[in-house]
C-alpha cells in the first residue's frame, strides 16, 4: 500500500445498532474500493472485519475492526464498531481515533436503540458524522419513515444529500441532490440518467432544503442564498462539506451493503465531505502537568494506544493511533506512564486479521506493532525529549459481576493468567479476588460479554470454567448486650490447661474503625498481666467466622472485666480457648443481627420507563433517594442491597429496552430483614455442611 499524506486521509467509524449491516457495508466499501476482490457474507463467516471464531459463530461484531480502503487517491481506514451494547468499550475506543463516522440504519427498522445509543457517544465525542440508510432493497424499506424518525430523534439538521429511486423490490437508483443526476443500477455497475419526471417535484423540495440548511455554514454562501442567487455545484458541495465537519448538519445518503449499490457514493462523499486528521486536535498533558494541545503539524511523537490484542502468531498486538510525529519500525518510542523506552520492531497496518509490513506510520494514521514490552491500552509512545501524555480513553466501569471457577481442580493457575491476559485486552472487562469471599469475581458489560470471555479462556487458555452469583459479603454483629463465663480446663495426665474469663458482649462505638473494640477492665490480678493479650487474641482470631451464620464480626464492643487462673496449669492457648468460647456464648445472648452490603445506585433512564423502573426498585428492596433530569432523560438516584444487584444490567436492559444505564457503589452496612435473614442463615448452614 503506497504512503499517503494527512490531507489524504480519512479516519471514519460505523456505528449503528446490532444488525444494520455495518459490517455489510464495511465489507462492501473494501470491495468497490477493489482492496478485496470477493465480497464475503456476515451469515456466512466469510467477512473481512468478523475474524474472531466468537464473531463468525454467534453473526455479530465483538471487536472493533480495522481495514483501510484506497478510494480516489485517498486512504480510507475503516473501524467497523460492535453494535451490542456489551461491547460499548470498542466504540468509544473507536470514536477516540476515528476524525468522522458513519451512523448507519436500516431502511425498514429504522431508529433503534443502538442508533440512539451510538447518536449518545457521537454528541459526546463532538465527530462530525453522515447517516447511510442502508439495506434499501429490503421488505418494508421506507426513506421518508426513517428520515422523518432520525429528524424526529436527532434534531432538523439531519438532511438528505440523496434520494432512493424505488424502494424494497424496486429499489433501481439514487439521485444526487448536488449534483441533480440519477444513477441508475445496471447489472453490477451504475448508469447515469435524467431524473424520473414523476420525482422531480420531491427531488427539487430537497435540494432545497438541503441547501437552505448548507448554506448556514458560509456566511457569502447564506447571503448569495438569501438574496435569491442560484449557488454553483461546487458551492453547494464545499457548503455541505463545511457544514458537516462543523457540525452544522448531518447529510443522510441511501443503499445497500448487500448489493453495493450506494457505496461508491458513499466513498465519494467520505473523501470529499468528511475532515481529514489535519482537522482533529486533541488535548494531553506536558511534563509539568500543564494541559497542551496537539495536531498533526507538531513533529514530536504523539501515539495513543486504543487497543491491545493477543495475536495468536506474533503475541501481544498493540493497535494505536499517530496524533501527531511519525512512528518507525526498528526504532525506540518513550513510554509516558512507565517512564521506559520501549523498542518498536516491525509496524503494521491492520486490514482485518491481516497484517501488512510498513517502515513507518505518519501523522493521523492508525497502525499496530508486535510484541511491546510494558504498553498496554491508553499509553502514550512519546518523544524522549517532549515528554506528552494523550488525554486517555473514558471506559465505562463493568455494570455486571459473576464469580468464576474452573471445572477441573488444578486449573487455578491458569485460569489466573488467562483472564488478567483477557484483561489487559479489554479494559471494560476485570479480574479480582474478593477480600471477604474468597471468590474470583470477573466483571463485564453484561451476560454476553461475560460469556464470551469464558469462550475466549477456553480458546486461547484451555481452561473450561463456570460462572454462578457471587457470593455476598454479609456481616454478623450485636444490637444487645450480655454477661458471659468462659472456662476451659483440662486434666489427662501430665501438665493441665486452665482459663477462666468473665466477658461483657456490647454494640461498638459506629465511629471506631476496628472491627473488635477489647477493653482491660481486669482488677486485683484477676487474670495475670501476661494473659489478657491472649485473652484478645483469642477474641480476634474467631471474628472472621461469626457464631450466627460464619460470616465475618463487626462492630462489637467485649469487656474482660474477671477471671481466675491456676499457678501451674493456666497458658497463653487455655485463655484463648477460654475467650472463644465465652464470645461464642455471648453473641448468641446479644440480640445477633445479620448485615448486608447497601449499594448507591444511579440509574439514567428515558422518562417513559421511570414508573417501571421505580417499581422494580421497590420489589428489590431499595430506596429512592432522589430524581433528576438530565437532557432527554431521568436520573433515580437510590440504595439497594447488594443481594438484589447482581443480575441488574440484565432487569434494566430488558424493562428499558436497552435504553437504560446504571452506575453502582458501596455505601454502607445495613441489618438484613428477619425473614430475609432466616433464609441466608439457613442457606449458609447447609452450604458448610
Amino acid at each position: 500500500m503506497k504512503e499517503y499524506g494527512t490531507e489524504f486521509l480519512r479516519n471514519v467509524a460505523l456505528l449503528g445498532h446490532g444488525g444494520a449491516g455495518k459490517t455489510s457495508l464495511a465489507e462492501a466499501m473494501l470491495y468497490v474500493a477493489k482492496g478485496i476482490n470477493r465480497l464475503g457474507k456476515v451469515d456466512d463467516g466469510t467477512t473481512v472485519m468478523d475474524f474472531d471464531p466468537e464473531e463468525t459463530r454467534r453473526q455479530i461484531s465483538i471487536n472493533t475492526a480495522l481495514a483501510p480502503a484506497e478510494w480516489k487517491n485517498h486512504k480510507v481506514n475503516i473501524l467497523d464498531a460492535p453494535g451490542y451494547f456489551d461491547f460499548v468499550g470498542d466504540v468509544i475506543a473507536a470514536l477516540t481515533v476515528a476524525d468522522s463516522s458513519l451512523l448507519v440504519v436500516c431502511a425498514s427498522s429504522g431508529v433503534e436503540v443502538g442508533t440512539e445509543k451510538s447518536w449518545e457517544y457521537l454528541e459526546q465525542s463532538g465527530l462530525a458524522r453522515a447517516v447511510f440508510v442502508n439495506k434499501m432493497d429490503r421488505e418494508n424499506a421506507n426513506f421518508r419513515r426513517v428520515v422523518d424518525q432520525l429528524r424526529e430523534f436527532f434534531g432538523p439538521k439531519l438532511v438528505p444529500i440523496q434520494l432512493p429511486i424505488g424502494e424494497a423490490e424496486s429499489f433501481s437508483g439514487i439521485v444526487d441532490l448536488v449534483q441533480m443526476k440519477a444513477f441508475l443500477k445496471d447489472g453490477d455497475s451504475v448508469k447515469e440518467a435524467p431524473i424520473p419526471e414523476d420525482m422531480m417535484d420531491a427531488v427539487e423540495a430537497a435540494r432545497e432544503e438541503m441547501i437552505e440548511a448548507a448554506s448556514v455554514s458560509d456566511d457569502e454562501l447564506m447571503m448569495k442564498y438569501l438574496e435569491g442567487e442560484a449557488l454553483t455545484d461546487d458551492e453547494i458541495k464545499h457548503a455541505v462539506s463545511l457544514g458537516t465537519q462543523n457540525g452544522e448538519m448531518v447529510p443522510i445518503l441511501c443503499g445497500s451493503a448487500q448489493s453495493t449499490f450506494g457505496v461508491s457514493a458513499l466513498l465519494d462523499y467520505v473523501v470529499q465531505g468528511m475532515p481529514s486528521p489535519a482537522h482533529r486536535t486533541i488535548t494531553g498533558t506536558d511534563a509539568d502537568g500543564n494541559e497542551v494541545s496537539i495536531s498533526t503539524d507538531d513533529q514530536n511523537l504523539s501515539a495513543l494506544v486504543y487497543k491491545t490484542m493477543a495475536d495468536p502468531y506474533v503475541g501481544k498486538l498493540t493497535l494505536f493511533r499517530v496524533f501527531s510525529g511519525t512512528l518507525r519500525s526498528d526504532s525506540t518510542a518513550f513510554n509516558v506512564r512507565t517512564g521506559k523506552d520501549e523498542r518498536v520492531g516491525q509496524l503494521f497496518l491492520i486490514s482485518g486479521k491481516d497484517q501488512i509490513p510498513v517502515s513507518k506510520i505518519g501523522p493521523g494514521d492508525l497502525g499496530a506493532v508486535a510484541k511491546l514490552q510494558d504498553t498496554t491500552t491508553n499509553d502514550t509512545l512519546s518523544s524522549k525529549d517532549k515528554k506528552i501524555s494523550i488525554k486517555p480513553i473514558a471506559f465505562p466501569k463493568p455494570t455486571m459481576s459473576m464469580a468464576i471457577q474452573p471445572k477441573a481442580k488444578g486449573d487455578e493457575d491458569k485460569i489466573g493468567s488467562g483472564l488478567s491476559r483477557l484483561a489487559e485486552e479489554d479494559p471494560t472487562f476485570t479480574v479480582e479476588k474478593s477480600v471477604y469471599t474468597g471468590q474470583n469475581l470477573v466483571s463485564g458489560m453484561g451476560e454476553l460479554h461475560l460469556e464470551i470471555m469464558c469462550s475466549r479462556l477456553q480458546k486461547k487458555f484451555g481452561v473450561e470454567v463456570e460462572l454462578e452469583d457471587p457470593d455476598v459479603p454479609y456481616r454478623e454483629t450485636i444490637r444487645g448486650t450480655s454477661d458471659v463465663e468462659g472456662k476451659h480446663k483440662k486434666q489427662s495426665g501430665g501438665r493441665g490447661q486452665f482459663g477462666h474469663v468473665f466477658l461483657k458482649l456490647s454494640p461498638g462505638d459506629p465511629e471506631h474503625e476496628d472491627r473488635l473494640e477489647f477493653v482491660d477492665d481486669i482488677f486485683g490480678g484477676a487474670v495475670p498481666r501476661n494473659f489478657i493479650p491472649a485473652v484478645e487474641k483469642g477474641l480476634r482470631e474467631i471474628l472472621d467466622e461469626g457464631p450466627l451464620a460464619g460470616y465475618p464480626v463487626e462492630n462489637v464492643r467485649v469487656s474482660l472485666y474477671d477471671g481466675s487462673y491456676h499457678a501451674v496449669d493456666s497458658s497463653e492457648m487455655a485463655f484463648k480457648i477460654a475467650a472463644g468460647m465465652a464470645f461464642r456464648k455471648g453473641f448468641l445472648e446479644a440480640s445477633p443481627v445479620l448485615l448486608e452490603p447497601i449499594m448507591n445506585v444511579e440509574i439514567t433512564v428515558p422518562e417513559a420507563f421511570m414508573g417501571d423502573v421505580m417499581g422494580d426498585m421497590n420489589k428489590k428492596r431499595g430506596r429512592i433517594l432522589g430524581m433528576e433530569p438530565t437532557g432527554r432523560m431521568q436520573v433515580i438516584r437510590a440504595q439497594v442491597p447488594m443481594a438484589e444487584m447482581f443480575k441488574y444490567a440484565i432487569d434494566l436492559r430488558s424493562m428499558t429496552q436497552g435504553r437504560g444505564s446504571f452506575t453502582s457503589e458501596f455505601s454502607h452496612y445495613e441489618e438484613v430483614p428477619a425473614n430475609i435473614a432466616e433464609q441466608v442463615i439457613a442457606a449458609k448452614k447447609k452450604q458448610d455442611e
